[in-house]
């Protein structure tokens, strides 16, 4: 009962904070419309966009400045260090392993998820019924992460060679005749693109998807101007479809870019980041929660933060540089 009673009070509290925000937007917004002349529009923008903005500085700017201030701490978050947590990342023995990996996701999963994606996107726009090639093969990007790390666990699946099999990978290689199949979420360093094969798996379709809307708001005016100069199959493909969308290819490799950076889900699902499968990302989850080192998380975060900035800034310059020219 009073379990029950503690519920209704935590739900009656929530009403009543709703409610309050609430009652204070609809003072602003009658206040705002009684504005007249000048001031206006300024109380409009400051109306409409203040929330926006203090919930932005709220969420992503001060947790940002907490977390780069944390960075320069001790473990307990009280000591002042400097930099040692920064030099902790980049010099500690077997800190190597999480740091190359990631380099090597973020080289590989993008080109190889974009590159499987433009030639599907060629394949199927060719295809009666194309829409359900396409459905099927987007339906992973509706998965989440850790659904998907479950599903490939069954499929990377290790029994004895004399038990019934129930990975498929494992199956499939006793079949063409090898009689051990490896442990292979332990086989390193390929356990790494074993797992890079889910985050393809899971981003091609929206790389397909993307380029063959591009592909197809190519003018026809062009295709058939190419033709006329002789461009068909191979040629035209370089010479015209990949510098019509160029922009796009831009845009689809450094979103799966980003997404890659920040692996979690899977490597955690799958290995936990054993077997030389770490990446900076849980790295940064087993400091922070498992080894309680506020420092070397924070450290961690603001490295992943660097590392995504530069992408998302040569995003940004190259949409600008599409409308321009547009």
């Amino acid at each position: 009962m009073e379990e029950l009673v503690n519920g209704l009070s935590k739900i009656g509290n929530a009403v009543a904070a709703v409610a309050i925000v609430l009652a204070i937007l609809l003072i602003v917004f009658f206040l705002a419309s009684r504005a007249k002349g000048r001031a206006q529009g300024p109380i409009a923008g400051l109306v409409f966009l203040g929330p926006a903005v203090l919930l932005l500085i709220y969420g992503l700017v001060v947790p940002a400045f907490r977390t780069t201030a944390g960075s320069l701490q001790d473990a307990s978050g009280k000591n002042f260090v400097g930099l040692a947590n920064y030099g902790w990342i980049f010099t500690a023995p077997g800190n190597s392993t999480f740091l190359i990996n990631t380099v090597l996701w973020i080289i590989i999963a993008p080109v190889l998820s974009t590159a499987l994606g433009l030639t599907l996107a060629l394949l199927l726009d060719r295809m009666k019924r194309e829409s359900i090639s396409k459905s099927l093969i987007f339906m992973p990007m509706a998965i989440s992460f850790v659904g998907a790390g479950i599903i490939w666990g069954l499929v990377y699946e290790y029994r004895d060679p004399s038990q019934p099999q129930v990975g498929l990978l494992s199956q499939i290689t006793m079949w063409l005749g090898v009689d051990d199949p490896p442990n292979w979420l332990l086989w390193q360093p390929f356990n790494n693109f074993l797992l890079m094969i889910i985050m393809i798996w899971i981003q091609v379709g929206f790389a397909m998807v993307v380029l063959s809307a591009a592909i197809k708001a190519i003018p026809a005016d062009v295709i058939e101007a190419s033709e006329l100069d002789g461009a068909t199959g191979w040629k035209q493909f370089i010479k015209v479809t990949i510098p019509m969308i160029r922009g796009t290819l831009v845009v689809v490799l450094t979103t799966i870019m980003i997404a890659v950076l920040k692996i979690f889900d899977i490597v955690r699902t799958m290995t936990n980041g054993n077997f030389g499968t770490q990446v900076v990302a849980n790295e940064m989850y087993a400091q922070s929660f498992v080894a309680f080192d506020v420092g070397r998380g924070s450290a961690l975060a603001v490295v992943l933060f660097i590392g995504v900035t530069p992408i998302i800034i040569y995003n940004v310059i190259q949409l600008r540089k599409e409308r321009s020219v547009r």
